[in-house]
């Protein structure tokens, strides 16, 4: 053992020389980072070491890099910004924590934590070792999501590589088959990619878009402008009879229908690798709500019809139908009761509906907390609290209550909701009523409460 960290030592002889030569550290300095070195090999070299002292070595050694980085700045400072030239020092603490990563990640394979820090440290320093680190990585833990994602990302990213990284999603997929977050990224790379196709076309003047090129002065502008009589026939099967530019038009048009087909090939093979998953379609839609596409609406249209066939009998699936649309807008404008008003009648239908389908104590709950949120957004209870609620409360309290009652003549009221019921009386100042009812509850529906007080 001591050899081999006598022999590790005399390696780092070049590189010490060339700090001390560079007046970067002192003698003094430089024996401390031999010492403390030594150490950490030390300890690496015991039968069974920590993963502590490997993670200890690799912190000490980012440290003193950062310290060589700032101290050299000084001395080039110094020299009146003469530039030095690179030497071994400047790369040796990099390939020494290189080392010790590939050590820890070798002792302890099934902590994939260490291997998202060994490949996060890689691509910071844009090490050529990047590409080993994440086949390693994939053989060894081929059922994690994440890794596959941050493999195509750095493929799609930092190489330019598509075809390698659209390669590394589907392997993902066929490893990882139930993974929602690996089918929304897949969909989202493929839409991602052709962006920037169109982006490109637009800049070099192909494509109608924000980036066109446009190359006239004014003068020229104004000259064709006051002579357009000249250039009629060579325009004439370019431009529609509004002027537009229908070559432009047409491809953009094939951007749209080729993104389409995307969105319909990965949403089929989503759909049938998780056929149960009602996240998975929602993410999709959100997906789908941000893009310009040819057939969008009946694409949208597919997927709330897939979703009424499978998720029916779910009540979470009819309270998200029902909040679809009305909570987004009242977050995002001050809506007037004459714009409101309309959209929640169509909540109302839908839960309605659901109720015919769903007959349940939480569908029925889900209900009433739709309404408790409309008539106070933000969970202030102070819109209906006291003897005057707000205008707006008082416009829709009825139809909570309505839900209280139906929740009660369909033999779906339980203690939860009776308790709601109840504290909403207390809180727009009707005590006497809410100690009626609480009696009626207390005698009728829940007789094993009377021991507190009703």
């Amino acid at each position: 053992m001591a050899d081999i960290v006598q022999y590790r030592l005399e390696q780092m002889v070049d590189e010490l020389d060339d700090l001390e030569k560079k007046g970067i550290f002192t003698r003094l300095e430089i024996n401390e980072i031999v010492k403390k070195r030594r150490n950490f090999e030390y300890k690496l070299k015991r039968p069974s070491p920590l993963k502590q002292d490997f993670l200890s070595f690799i912190e000490y050694e980012k440290q003193l890099d950062t310290l060589r980085r700032l101290r050299k700045r000084v001395v080039v400072r110094d020299l009146g910004n003469k530039k030095i030239k690179r030497s071994v020092s400047d790369t040796s603490c990099v390939v020494r924590i290189l080392r010790v990563f590939r050590l820890v990640t070798m002792r302890f394979k099934g902590d994939v934590g260490l291997w998202y820090q060994y490949m996060e440290f890689c691509r910071q320093h844009g090490h050529g070792r990047m590409k080993t680190v994440l086949a390693q990585v994939l053989r060894f833990h081929p059922n994690v999501p994440g890794l596959w994602m941050y493999a195509a990302g750095w493929e799609f990213d930092h190489n330019l590589n598509v075809a390698s990284a659209r390669n590394l999603m589907q392997r993902g997929l066929r490893a990882c088959p139930n993974s929602e977050d690996l089918w929304v990224e897949y969909l989202r790379m493929e839409l991602v990619y052709l962006n920037k196709l169109k982006a490109r076309k637009s800049l070099l003047g192909e494509d109608k878009g924000l980036l066109t090129r446009d190359n006239k002065d004014s003068d020229d502008e104004r000259w064709e402008d006051e002579n357009k009589d000249l250039f009629m026939a060579l325009d004439e099967g370019k431009t529609n009879a509004d002027g537009s530019d229908e070559e432009s038009e047409n491809k953009l048009d094939v951007f749209r229908e080729h993104a389409s087909k995307i969105i319909q090939t990965v949403y089929s093979g989503a759909v049938e690798a998780l056929p149960s998953s009602m996240n998975l379609r929602k993410r999709f839609l959100e997906l789908l709500g941000n893009l310009d596409l040819t057939d969008s609406d009946n694409l949208r249209e597919e997927i709330l019809n897939g979703m009424r066939k499978d998720f029916a009998k779910f009540p979470e699936y009819w309270d998200w139908l029902s909040r679809l649309q009305i909570f987004d807008n009242m977050k995002t404008k001050k809506m007037t009761m004459e714009e409101l008003r309309p959209e929640l009648d169509e909540a109302v239908g839908i839960y309605e509906e659901a109720l015919k389908y769903v007959p349940s104590a939480k569908m029925l709950s889900l209900y009433a907390k739709f309404w408790m949120d409309v008539i106070s957004p933000e969970g202030d209870d102070s819109q209906i609290s006291g003897s005057a609620p707000s205008n707006f409360a008082v416009e829709f309290l009825s139809d909570l209550l309505k839900v209280y009652e139906k929740a009660e003549s369909m033999g779906c009221m339980t203690e939860d909701l009776a308790y709601q019921y109840i504290s909403l009386y207390l809180r727009v100042g009707r005590l006497e009523e809410a100690r009626t009812m609480a009696k009626g509850f207390a005698m009728e529906n829940f007789p094993e409460q009377r021991s507190y007080g009703f």
